[in-house]
């Protein structure tokens, strides 16, 4: 129960869920009548604009001229819904990043039909979610973890994460995958566009569910895996802990580095799953001293994330090994 205060209608969470849906299918009016129903679904709903905002970013309308891989975006793009952000790496030399993303409101009724076709979820295209953008700042500031490593990034959605690796370390690949075959079609887009920023890194997109049974052609093939937010959905836990097993290079040095929150016991659970296969893994709170400081300043109201809950918005650092 989500209790407002005495002078307002208590609500169930499942009652608030549905107006969250309610607002994704129906375009919302100018006239803003609902701005009580605005104010309940804050309560459970955790998207935000901005989140953590350590990678810099601004919406370009500048989409007919060639981005930093040189490759021309108009002709593959929506009016309608996508636009281009422009990520400013926060590092000398660093180039910047151009991802095409949705920025509409309103979900695609085709969205839910994939989604059912292919036993997945819709986050990938709902935002770009604050655990990712910790997970790109964190590879940013540890850029000597992958040089000279074959990475790839589970459940990436646009795909920032990997291409901050691509762009601004030394590995020598890295594979961006997704389970959403039309998030894998964003990635690819993101990946041409940006080409030019990879150096010598090879750059390489793949449609992967964690349930899959054939991954022979990856198998044990990477030395490193990132991935964020990835463990909310306690039926995908059993197929994503095999699939980090199945992935990683069987070496003492081979680890995955995962960014997520707690999320009631989600999160704790998946870890059960990668202690049944035999892996290690250490949790870890307090891991950089600018996300602590941002997290304080949201824990403590700040208006720039209305809703913030450390449970559900603050990504912890878990980090998995042989």
């Amino acid at each position: 129960m989500q209790k407002m205060d005495s002078n307002k209608p208590v609500l169930k969470a499942s009652s608030l869920r549905w107006k969250i849906l309610r607002q994704a299918l129906i375009p919302r009016s100018s006239s803003r009548n609902e701005d009580q129903s605005e104010i309940d679904t804050k309560h459970i709903s955790r998207r935000a604009k901005n989140g953590f905002n350590l990678i810099p970013s601004s919406i370009t309308d500048d989409i007919e001229d060639e981005g930093a891989g040189g490759f021309s975006v108009s002709h593959c793009y929506d009016h309608r819904r996508d636009r281009r952000v422009c990520y400013t790496l926060p590092i000398d030399g660093a180039p910047k990043l151009f991802l095409k993303q949705r920025m509409d409101d309103v979900a695609d009724l085709d969205d839910f039909k994939i989604c059912n076709k292919y036993d997945i979820d819709n986050t990938g295209l709902v935002c770009h979610w604050p655990s990712e953008d910790v997970l790109a700042y964190f590879c940013l500031l540890h850029r000597d973890l992958f040089r000279c490593k074959r990475v790839i990034e589970l459940g990436s959605g646009y795909g920032l994460a990997g291409l901050v690796v691509a762009a601004s370390t030394e590995a020598s690949e890295v594979v961006i995958t997704d389970g959403n075959p039309q998030v894998v079609e964003y990635i690819q887009h993101n990946t041409a566009m940006n080409s030019k920023a990879f150096g010598g890194t090879r750059v390489d997109s793949l449609t992967l569910h964690w349930n899959q049974e054939n991954i022979s052609n990856v198998s044990g093939s990477f030395d490193l895996i990132i991935a964020s937010d990835c463990t909310f959905f306690k039926e995908y836990h059993r197929g994503l802990a095999r699939m980090v097993m199945s992935l990683l290079k069987k070496a003492e040095s081979s680890e995955a580095i995962f960014f997520s929150p707690k999320r009631g016991d989600s999160l704790m659970k998946f870890l059960e799953e990668i202690k049944a296969d035999g892996l290690h893994f250490s949790v870890t709170e307090k891991y950089d001293a600018e996300v602590w400081k941002l997290h304080e300043k949201f824990s403590n109201g700040d208006d720039s994330w209305p809703g913030y809950e450390k449970d559900h918005c603050y990504p912890l650092l878990v980090r998995i090994t042989f």
